[in-house]
């Protein structure tokens, strides 16, 4: 089973060079208000220790301020600069939308431990433990994990967006529509103040 995994996965990855004209069917993962003044898309990985950083800081307060009041619709989406993150893409997403900020949060509070578990099966194995935290069990994360149909969908929704919003590093922002590189919470309130006072 993890072989297929393995195999699934590296041919998916192998296949991030070639175009696919398809439109991808993947939707984005949204917290607050959907109609909120203020949209931020952030682009991550879960590989991405910058990403961490993020979500353990200035995410939360983000969250606490502004998410959670109404004033912003976020919205996260991943990239995938490696096989890793895709998967933990597919761990996050196959808790369903009720439960994908959750894990996301896992992934990054516990990044440090699975991106360095050592080979790829090693860090399936960690990725797993996390979904279980999560409440999934191994039948579905057997499920999950093996749609390689679902894993060239999330590749192909990636480099969809990656091409149409020059996504060149995470994590990254789009701040109703204008771009933004990572930065603290102070200067991320001061941006989304002057656009609410707009």
């Amino acid at each position: 089973m993890l072989r297929t995994l393995l195999s699934a996965a590296a041919a998916v990855m192998m296949s991030l060079t070639l175009a696919n004209a398809q439109e991808s069917t993947i939707a984005d993962m949204v917290q607050g208000d959907p109609d909120a003044k203020i949209e931020i898309i952030e682009y991550a990985s879960y590989t991405c220790p910058h990403c961490a950083t993020f979500h353990a800081g200035p995410y939360k307060e983000l969250k606490k301020d502004y998410i959670d009041t109404g004033k912003v619709k976020f919205v996260f989406r991943e990239v995938y600069f490696d096989r890793f993150g895709l998967w933990g893409s597919m761990i996050a997403r196959c808790a369903g939308p009720e439960r994908f900020f959750g894990v996301t949060d896992l992934l990054f509070k516990e990044q440090s431990q699975w991106t360095r578990a050592g080979d790829p099966a090693a860090i399936v194995k960690e990725l797993r433990k996390i979904g279980l935290k999560a409440g999934m069990n191994d039948e579905t994360l057997d499920a999950c994990l093996n749609d390689s149909e679902n894993a060239q969908a999330l590749v192909t929704w990636y480099q969809e967006n990656a091409e149409r919003d020059n996504v060149r590093s995470t994590p990254s922002f789009l701040i109703n529509g204008e771009p933004y590189a990572n930065m603290n919470y102070a200067d991320f309130s001061k941006i989304i103040d002057e656009k609410l006072a707009e």
